[in-house]
């Protein structure tokens, strides 16, 4: 058992001053004062001058990596459990992307069921960018159904000339598909939609919505912050009803080319007055960010960082001046609602104890704690992991 002593509390609503108490993987008191519960198998941490909030949860990383589009050198690597971990994400959804040829579901699956040993909480989508889809069941409806870190399918490429450009009655067969299954599965079922930079944006989702019965809510745009033009879209969707989402995971040339910052996007999206629980912000980890020389020619690759997500939340709140409840909604109880991640994203008695702890100025990670286990202290992991140089 833990006993986390005098943190202030953001669940993230502010709750002031409270005392936590940690029993296995769950939260089992939130009070004033718990003094009355320490005893010798209790183990007193004083958060006293620091921000207790909830684990981070990223909705978008590429943990088997991603990339290839400049050939097989481009390849990014898989995501270790510490670029998570150190940056307060404590539950993580894997995807493929570009490629599911070099890249399979099973291989998804597997690193997902490793970093789950490790004491991450991992989630899945069957799927990738292409139409027809992949599946492991061959069955999209039958992979959410019956296996359980299968919630949804994506990232699904539209507007993007490395999509496969499906028809508005594909989208809408594949969602519907997805639909039942998550009804049937207690899941979320939901279609997550990569949004490239071509010019028709976000109207494919659109007509699905207007000439069917599948609502806007089935679908989970991201990269909505790729250029002016795409957030605007994003925007008037979101005013719809529908769930848009941020990429963090950028650089000083993407910026440059048009990208708006993650933080200020989602800035703007609550400044116009668009619902916290519609917007989430995510790492897209693991994927490939390129840079071009003045020829266009491609003479670096990056690659994006799960990191990025903690670094969002501290710009949303010290660069654009947003209520740190508000930041840090993005990246945890919107997008555990958004994805129906019922014990993540809060600090509520009951749920899982997937809890940061922030210095109170720097909103800097002084420790992270993943199903009830201290997994960070002071800015280094305390569990034992492998391959890791």
């Amino acid at each position: 058992m833990k006993l986390i002593k005098n943190a202030q509390v953001f669940s993230p609503t502010p709750l002031g001053q409270k005392d936590v108490l940690i029993a296995g993987n769950k939260i089992i008191a939130i009070e004033n004062d718990l003094s009355a519960c320490i005893n010798d198998i209790v183990e007193v941490i004083d958060a006293n001058g620091q921000i207790l909030t909830p684990g981070f949860v990223d909705s978008l990383v590429h943990i088997t990596g991603g990339g290839g589009e400049g050939g097989y050198t481009t390849r990014t690597p898989e995501m270790h459990i510490n670029e998570a971990l150190i940056g307060g994400v404590t539950t993580v959804i894997g995807v493929l992307g570009t490629d599911a040829e070099t890249r399979s579901l099973e291989n998804l699956l597997a690193k997902a069921y490793s970093l789950e040993e490790q004491g991450l909480s991992v989630f899945c989508y069957s799927g990738s960018y292409h139409y027809p889809m992949v599946t492991i069941t061959e069955s999209i409806k039958r992979d959410i159904m019956f296996i359980e870190k299968f919630i949804g399918v994506g990232e699904v490429a539209i507007a993007d000339h490395r999509s496969s450009h499906l028809t508005p009655t594909e989208l809408a067969r594949l969602a519907s598909e997805a639909r039942v299954a998550g009804m049937l599965s207690g899941k979320t079922g939901i279609v997550s939609i990569h949004v490239g930079d071509e010019i028709g944006r976000l109207s494919i989702l659109q007509n699905v919505v207007e000439q069917s019965d599948i609502p806007i809510t089935q679908f989970y745009p991201t990269h909505i912050n790729r250029s002016r033009a795409l957030l605007d879209a994003g925007f008037e969707f979101a005013a719809q009803g529908g769930f848009i989402d941020f990429t963090t995971s950028t650089n000083e040339q993407i910026i440059a080319q048009g990208e708006i910052p993650a933080a200020k996007a989602l800035a703007e999206a609550l400044a116009k007055g668009l619902n916290i629980k519609q917007l989430t912000m995510s790492s897209d980890g693991n994927a490939s960010l390129p840079l071009f020389d003045r020829a266009g020619e491609l003479i670096d690759l990056q690659v994006g960082q799960v990191r990025s997500l903690h670094q969002s939340m501290v710009d949303a709140v010290k660069e654009y001046q947003l209520p740190l409840e508000l930041a840090l909604s993005a990246i945890t109880r919107s997008p555990a609602g958004i994805l129906k991640l019922k014990n993540k994203g809060q600090i509520v008695v009951g749920l899982d104890a997937d809890l940061n702890l922030l210095d109170s100025e720097s909103l800097a990670i002084t420790a992270v704690f993943a199903k009830g286990k201290q997994v960070i202290k002071e800015g280094k992991t305390l569990i034992n992991t492998l391959f890791r140089s």
